[in-house]
């Protein structure tokens, strides 16, 4: 394996820590952090600035995800067949590092957006293996949040079916073989709930934002 692919997990964190929610808000004369919920993700973009602004941050986000996942796999050798251990944990480093690049990222000191469409990005370009799953959990998103009219409940159901629906369309491979990308889904589930652990709170008490307010206050 060339020895220069073991720097790709370090590109896709600089690559995801990219903070196109900022620069947007930036570019229009706004300081995202201090408006809204001050949250640096496309919620508060489309928040604080509208709709249109809120989908290409969304876009952006994601496609920071999808580019250096799939452009990995597509270096590994690994797209039509089952990686091995070694390239698993390669790609999946890759996958790691565009998503916790969002969450903590470099140019915010640490700080960032929740993942959802980062994390998004990264499933669609793990092809196939995550691919399919991601675009029913990304259907289910938009039903829930339709419907509710809560982000952040499209975002949580999303985040809860994904393993579910990741194992369904892999039952006819080796799972055994592909443990390391369960272990993977599993977690990056756990960080997406975990990161709107807040947002949980607040819909339980039912003071959670829905789409078309802009009360502040809610990170």
């Amino acid at each position: 394996m060339n020895p220069w692919l073991y720097a790709l997990p370090l590109a896709a964190y600089l690559i995801g820590s990219t903070p196109f929610g900022v620069i947007i808000a930036r570019s229009k004369g706004v300081d995202l952090r201090k408006c809204g919920s001050g949250n640096v993700g496309a919620t508060n973009v489309g928040r604080t600035m509208g709709r249109k602004w809120g989908m290409l941050c969304f876009t952006l986000d994601a496609l920071k995800g999808f580019i250096p996942t799939l452009l990995a796999g597509y270096m590994l050798g690994v797209l039509h067949r089952v990686p091995t251990t070694a390239e698993q944990l390669l790609w999946l480093g890759v996958a790691a590092g565009c998503i916790f690049g969002h969450v903590w990222s470099f140019w915010l000191m640490g700080k960032g957006g929740k993942g959802v469409a980062t994390s998004l990005g990264v499933v669609l370009g793990f092809f196939p293996y995550f691919t399919y799953a991601g675009l029913c959990g990304f259907a289910l998103w938009i039903i829930v949040t339709k419907i509710s009219r809560y982000v952040s409940l499209g975002s949580v159901c999303s985040a809860v079916v994904f393993t579910p629906l990741f194992i369904i369309f892999n039952i006819h491979r080796d799972m055994a073989g592909l443990w390391l990308l369960g272990a993977f889904a599993i977690l990056m589930s756990a960080l997406i709930i975990y990161m709107h652990r807040g947002n949980i709170k607040r819909l339980i008490a039912g003071t959670e934002n829905k789409i078309g307010t802009r009360k502040t206050g809610n990170p």
